[in-house]
Order: C-alpha cells, then structure tokens, then sequence
C-alpha cells in the first residue's frame, strides 16, 4: 500500500515516524476520518476547519499540505497509486520532533500523513435493520480543552470497544458512552440523534463530545425544509431513560453516514427494540436527504 507522507507518496513500509516526534512521546497531534464520492471528498473543507483549529489551539504551525487545493492534488494522486476510485481517508498531522520534555513554544514543523483504504462494502440491510446500541459503563472522558478535539489521544474510545467487545453485544453494535454525570454523550466512534414527538434530539456539545463534521450536517439538513425532512432540532442534555422512549435512534459518522439503531441494550443484557425494529421514517428520509447532498 503506498501512503502520503508530508506531500510525497511512498510506500507504507518506508514511512518512519521519529521517537522524538510529540504526536509519540505525548500524543500531540490530530485526525480526521472521511470518505469520498466518485472521487472527490465529502465535506473536506469542514473537516480542515476542524482540523487547524485544533492545530491552533495545541500550538501546531500549519503546512501547506493542510491548504484545500493542495490536499485534493495529493490525494487524488494518492488513489491512483492505490488504484483506489473510493477511498476512506485518514487525515493526521503530528506535532514533529521537540525535545524530550515539555516543549516552551509552537511546533514549527509538524507532519502531515495521508492514508487511504478500501470502503467497506455498503450493506442495505444495515440501513433497513439497523444495528443495536450498547450503553457502556466506561464514562465518556472529559476534553482536556473548552472543545473535544479529535486528537491522537484516543484511549478512552479503545477502552469503551474493548468493554463491548466483552459485553455479550450483537455482532456489529455500536457502544454508547454517558458522562460522569449520566447524561448521553457519543458512540466509540459515532454521534448520536434520536426523534421523539416529532422533534429531532442530539447531546449538545457542552456535554464534551466531539462536534462531528457528519452530526453538524445532519443538523442542517433536519432543519432544511428544502431537503424534505424539516423538522425541530434540539441539542440538550439527555438521559438513557429519554432515550429508551424514543420512536427513532440513529447514529451518524462520516463513513457509515447515518445508521438506524433498532434495539438498545442496557449495562443488564436486557435488549429493548425501538419502533418496529427497523429504520423509521424519519431517519430514511433523512439518509436519503444526505445521501443526494454527497451527489452535489
């Protein structure tokens, strides 16, 4: 498999990564994960606000390979190399080589990786039946800033996929972490909607979890009237119980898009379907909805 790497393509076994490099040594560095349509990448703007704002916030000096023009060059030079005409990407930039020790001023000269892969197979069943939600025991961890960034830190999210990997879930489930203080907060690696009375309900930001370029879009295009599926957005603070009497759960990711969860299991095994267990309308609108905004 070839890989980019700081603006060139090389082969994945030739990319070396220095010991002194503190995206290693303390985890300073950040990704992003999307995909692309006939070729081109979804939402990639978005994706790189995120992404130098984060670079802002810890001090990493950005690089050319994070300018829009320049990244769509690269990877698209990339796929080819790959024979890839879909790809999922991953976007990491590492903060560079400092000392050994806390550094006293900006990383002047960061790295910037560019991997791509094969999409998974898309699977209509999954979007007609759904996938069940497991709450977690592992609390979701609070950012160590004013916003979660989607930093190379991710040991919470591993923690939380080895619990429900022995949690006697069904194949292919996603986790759902709380807060320390009980309120719903995200999936390992997804956002999290459900509708209710008609209203369309989401965790707000100020619970700690990540403000996913996905779950951001889905937004606008539930309050949309012009897409088809308007309806009543509203970013709070919610329990597990609220969630168990919801007439619609999904999840959202880049990747996957938006996934209908069809039955929710709790931290006693005991598995409660939502609706008639499959997707509702609502979400199948709104998957529809998404899924024509990729084609523009």
């Amino acid at each position: 498999m070839n890989i980019g790497w700081n603006g060139s393509i090389i082969r994945q076994e030739e990319a070396v990564i220095s010991v002194y490099d503190h995206g290693f040594l303390y985890g300073m560095g950040l990704f992003e994960t999307f995909r692309t349509y006939g070729g081109k990448p979804y939402l990639l703007q978005r994706h790189l606000e995120r992404l130098l704002r984060g670079c802002e916030s810890l001090g990493i000096c950005n690089s050319k390979w994070l300018s829009e023009d320049n990244l769509r060059a690269w990877l698209h030079q990339l796929m080819e190399a790959n024979s890839l005409t879909d790809a999922y990407v991953r976007l990491t930039v590492t903060a560079g080589e400092d000392i050994l020790g806390l550094p006293s001023g900006d990383y002047a000269k960061p790295n910037v990786l560019l991997m791509v892969k094969s999409l998974p197979a898309p699977s209509p069943s999954l979007y007609q039946n759904g996938r069940e939600l497991a709450l977690l025991k592992t609390a979701r961890n609070t950012p160590e800033g004013e916003v979660r960034l989607k930093s190379l830190h991710y040991m919470n999210n591993i923690i939380a996929k080895r619990e429900l990997a022995v949690s006697g879930a069904s194949a292919g489930a996603e986790g759902l972490m709380l807060t320390k203080e009980g309120h719903l907060a995200e999936g390992i690696v997804s956002n999290l909607f459900f509708v209710r009375g008609g209203r369309l309900h989401t965790p707000s930001i100020d619970t700690g979890i990540l403000p996913g370029v996905t779950r951001g879009r889905v937004l606008e295009l539930a309050s949309n009237r012009s897409a088809g599926v308007a309806a009543e957005v509203e970013e709070g603070f919610y329990t597990w119980a609220e969630l168990m009497e919801a007439d619609e759960v999904f999840v959202t990711n880049s990747i996957q898009e938006l996934v209908p969860v069809t039955s929710l299991r709790d931290l006693t095994g005991a598995v409660k379907s939502i609706g008639n267990g499959q997707a509702g309308p609502f979400t199948t609108e709104l998957l529809a909805a998404y899924q024509e905004d990729t084609k523009r």
